[in-house]
């Protein structure tokens, strides 16, 4: 089983290293990394470059903007398991891809998805919030649920028969991506309760008041386009991260 693992690049170079040697570690390496890079020119294309080796798919040049490149990555892929990793994000131990590749044996199981921690930007090992998910049940997308993003992994056939991020979207292309992949009749995701990754803070969605403003009106978008919800689920989506502070 091939793992596909995308990264687009749009942090700098040490994180990236950080990323690529985090996935370097792992126990299952039956992998490829697709590196999209916007254009580089502070040093992290020969980061990158150092790293690398036969598993390693890189291609630089102008993007869209993050989903954009993410797209372009997903069209390069050529494994049975597509995840994503981050530039600035780290897997937490190195048996993650061997978990997920474990929970995918079973050819009925669409996704899989673990847990998430949220760390300080300079320090990976302190801890801001925690993000423990729960096994994934079709009425819980009305309460506002989403698998923690940056753990998710898809079966190929996912993203082939119902498509890749929705570039229309600035912040919020992946929960649009997630209600539309997980509303499907006979979804089948498998919530492995472990931690998956170390998140940096800072991401595109919370970086400012007003980004945060513009990602629920996103996210109000993404419900009613997939039919899933309206304010109330907006709402809950929202109340839901109050708790992994604590």
């Amino acid at each position: 089983m091939l793992i596909s693992i995308v990264t687009a690049v749009f942090n700098r170079a040490d994180t990236v290293a950080d990323a690529i040697e985090g996935l370097r570690t792992q126990s299952w390496s039956h992998w490829e990394h697709v590196i999209q890079d916007g254009g580089s020119t502070d040093g992290t294309l020969e980061v990158m470059h150092g790293l690398a080796d036969h598993r390693t798919r890189l291609e630089s040049g102008k993007d869209g903007g993050i989903y954009d490149a993410l797209n372009r990555a997903f069209a390069r892929t050529t494994g049975d398991i597509v995840g994503l990793l981050h530039s600035d994000d780290l897997f937490a131990a190195p048996d993650i891809l061997e978990s997920v590749a474990a929970a995918f044996a079973d050819p009925e199981v669409d996704a899989v998805y673990g847990d998430l921690l949220y760390v300080a930007k300079d320090d990976p090992a302190r801890v801001i919030r925690t993000w423990n998910s729960q096994p994934f049940r079709p009425a819980l997308l009305r309460r506002g649920w989403m698998p923690p993003h940056p753990t998710l992994f898809l079966r190929r056939r996912v993203i082939e028969i119902h498509g890749s991020f929705d570039t229309s979207y600035r912040i919020a292309a992946d929960y649009d991506a997630v209600l539309r992949y997980f509303r499907q009749p006979g979804f089948r995701a498998v919530h492995v309760p472990k931690i998956f990754v170390r998140m940096r803070v800072g991401g595109e969605s919370n970086r400012s008041v007003e980004r945060i403003l513009k990602k629920s009106r996103e996210d109000y978008r993404a419900l009613r386009t997939n039919g899933v919800g309206g304010v109330g689920t907006l709402v809950m989506k929202n109340a839901s991260k109050v708790g992994q502070f604590f």
